[in-house]
C-alpha cells in the first residue's frame, strides 16, 4: 500500500512539474513578444512568432491581416533596445496539450491608449510560438 501511495505521489508531482515547465515556456514566448515590442528588439519580437503566423489588426486603414515580418516592421524606425513607452502585462494563459491561448494588456505612453491582445500559441519542436494574434482598443476615447 505504501508503494502505491509513493508511486501515486511521484506521478502527481511529475504532472505538476511538467505543467509548470509548460506554463513557463508559453510565458517566455509571450515575454519575447512583450519585451521585443516594448524595446524595439526586432529579433526577439520576431522569434515569438511562427513564420506563417497571422495577425489580425485594425489600424488607421481599417482591418488588415499582417505577417510577422510586416508587424515587426512597425518597430524598425525606433532605436533598438530603447523603451518606446509600450507596457505589456500578461493577463491569462490557458494550455491544452500542444496549444494555448493567452490574453495580454498593452498600454501606450502614459496609458493614452490601451489594447487587449489575444494570442493562439502552438508547441513546435523548437518551442512555443504565436500562430495568431488579434487586438482591440479598450480605452475610452477622449471627449471633445
Amino acid at each position: 500500500m505504501k508503494n502505491l501511495i509513493l508511486i501515486f505521489t511521484i506521478f502527481c508531482s511529475s504532472i505538476i512539474v511538467g505543467q509548470t515547465s509548460t506554463f513557463k515556456d508559453v510565458e517566455k514566448t509571450l515575454q519575447d513578444y512583450l519585451t521585443g515590442s516594448s524595446y524595439n528588439k526586432l529579433v526577439q519580437l520576431e522569434s515569438a512568432f511562427a513564420e506563417n503566423a497571422t495577425l489580425y489588426l485594425t489600424g488607421k486603414d481599417g482591418f488588415k491581416i499582417y505577417t510577422p515580418k510586416e508587424y515587426v516592421g512597425f518597430f524598425t524606425n525606433k532605436k533598438a533596445g530603447e523603451f518606446n513607452g509600450r507596457v505589456g502585462k500578461i493577463l491569462s494563459i490557458e494550455i491544452f496539450n500542444d496549444i494555448a491561448t493567452a490574453k495580454a494588456e498593452i498600454a501606450g505612453p502614459l496609458r493614452k491608449w490601451v489594447y487587449i491582445d489575444l494570442f493562439l500559441l502552438k508547441k513546435f519542436e523548437n518551442g512555443w510560438k504565436i500562430i495568431s494574434k488579434t487586438a482591440t482598443r479598450v480605452d475610452e476615447p477622449k471627449k471633445k
